[in-house]
């Protein structure tokens, strides 16, 4: 077996984590799913909670502690994890400012009918070799501040500090790639033993972001079924405990467990804090495989089945609830789409969230509020073409063309379509402003759904909450747009 089963990518955002424990949708106890917030058009935070209530959701993971989410998250008991992003752990190293963020984003919601707060994510993933090493030197003294601050307050035995870290943080020698020989990175091996002894003394767990999906990406030589559940893989036998992995999953997850025995920390709690299967912008991101996945992920957590050397229940949070069209594609097209909800609430594929043949389905978000059924399309009476491109690279700079990319549901549109999906997005974007459908004449507005196929032309949700995308975050995605379009 490769080394590619502990390949793993960062997913950089700000996110919300939602953990499922199966109140009136049956869930599997513990199953979790990340709320991100990074989209065009935000469904309002009141419509969300109440999706998370009909599905008897009762824990949710924030990455920041927005003013209007923990509003209206008042009052539900709902458990809820709040967060400190990265850019802000460098001022959480002074103690008096660790102070005022516990009193202004936790301790202030601590009353009866407020913020039931359970944890205070420290960064997310702080030690991505991505970062060339910016947060190495703060994390620590954020994490320790922030749980002293919680002591000071006298909620700390019921409030916990954790560090969500990628899985890249541990690892396997190449001479001896198997989970038994797990340990910590070599570069940060004695940062991470700080840290865990920390977490240990204030009986916090271990969080870690594991995503058999980024082993298969970019990596045509994984074996793909080993990226799944269902037992269809050839095994990785390791060699020193005899233990067979079927799962990626596993392999990784006892890959850590092992990395923590070898620092005398083999029985710490570790929560899964981000796992799951995207939906578009790669060959391998589509609703079939993430069905596949889930199905197979919630089957193995229905039974409380573990891991070979964890065996028992362990917490799982799904990455995501819903797909965010302004994330940064910097890792992959794929970033986008990562919900189990679509961008309007409503699920992607029906999956039994009980995991034990009880046919249990996630309810979609109710009475959602759409734009008008208008849709923004190429003008085939169009003379001048010459700007075409230039107007698809507009339309795609502003909006979210991952569909159309390699692979993805809109792949196999014609120029034209290629065109009226640029358009629309763009249309959809800037909220069906009449002067956003023209690009020189090449668009014209019509009430009839242009969708093809497998390929949905969206009509938008109104939203309070709009902001636009950066362009420089859509560059490779209007280039392999373009190239496609003119291929053709």
């Amino acid at each position: 077996m490769e080394r590619g089963y502990l390949m793993m990518l960062a997913t950089v955002t700000v996110t919300v984590v939602v953990v499922l424990l199966g109140c009136c949708c049956g869930g599997v106890e513990g199953l979790g799913v990340n709320w991100g917030t990074m989209a065009t058009h935000e469904m309002p935070p009141d419509t969300v909670v109440q999706m998370l209530k009909d599905n008897g959701i009762q824990k949710v993971k924030l990455f920041d502690a927005e003013q209007s989410t923990m509003s209206a998250l008042a009052g539900t008991n709902i458990q809820v994890m709040v967060a400190i992003p990265n850019d802000q752990l460098e001022a959480m190293t002074n103690y008096a400012r660790a102070k005022e963020w516990v009193r202004r984003n936790v301790t202030r919601y601590n009353f009866n009918g407020g913020v039931n707060v359970k944890y205070v994510a420290v960064g997310n993933e702080p030690f991505l070799t991505a970062y060339n090493g910016s947060f190495l030197n703060v994390t620590l003294p954020a994490l320790q501040n922030i749980q002293n601050a919680l002591n000071e307050a006298g909620v700390g035995d019921s409030i916990k500090a954790t560090v969500p870290l990628n899985a890249d943080v541990y690892n396997s020698p190449e001479s001896n790639s198997v989970p038994s020989a797990g340990r910590f990175r070599s570069d940060i091996s004695q940062l991470m033993t700080d840290i865990i002894q920390f977490l240990d003394k204030n009986k916090a767990p271990f969080t870690v972001n594991i995503y058999p999906f980024l082993s298969l990406y970019g990596n045509d030589g994984f074996p793909f079924n080993f990226a799944f559940f269902d037992g269809d893989a050839n095994a990785l036998v390791d060699t020193a405990t005899g233990i067979q992995y079927t799962n990626v999953f596993d392999a990784n997850f006892d890959t850590l467990v092992s990395s923590l025995k070898a620092i005398g920390f083999g029985d710490m709690t570790i929560i899964v804090g981000e796992v799951g299967w995207p939906t578009d912008g790669d060959k391998n991101a589509n609703a079939g495989n993430a069905y596949r996945f889930y199905n197979g992920l919630f089957t193995k957590l229905g039974a409380n089945r573990g891991t070979p050397l964890r065996p028992g229940y362990i917490e799982v949070y799904l990455f995501g609830l819903i797909d965010e069209d302004a994330k940064s594609i910097a890792p992959g097209s794929f970033e986008r789409h990562w919900g189990i909800f679509s961008y309007d609430g409503q699920p992607k594929f029906a999956v039994d969230v009980t995991g034990q043949g009880q046919n249990k389905f996630l309810m979609g978000a109710k009475n959602v509020q759409y734009l008008e059924k208008k849709w923004c399309a190429f003008n085939p009476n169009a003379k001048d073409l010459s700007k075409l491109a230039d107007n698809i690279n507009y339309a795609c700079t502003f909006a979210d063309c991952t569909a159309l990319e390699y692979g993805s549901t809109c792949n196999n549109l014609d120029a034209n379509g290629n065109a009226s999906y640029a358009f629309n997005m763009y249309y959809q974007v800037q909220n069906q402003d009449d002067l956003s459908c023209n690009f020189q004449g090449m668009a014209t507005v019509t009430t009839q759904n242009i969708s093809q196929g497998t390929c949905n032309f969206i009509i938008q949700i109104a939203s309070s909450s709009t902001f636009s995308l950066r362009p420089s975050l859509l560059v490779g995605t209007v280039l392999i747009v373009l190239f496609s379009i003119l291929l053709l």
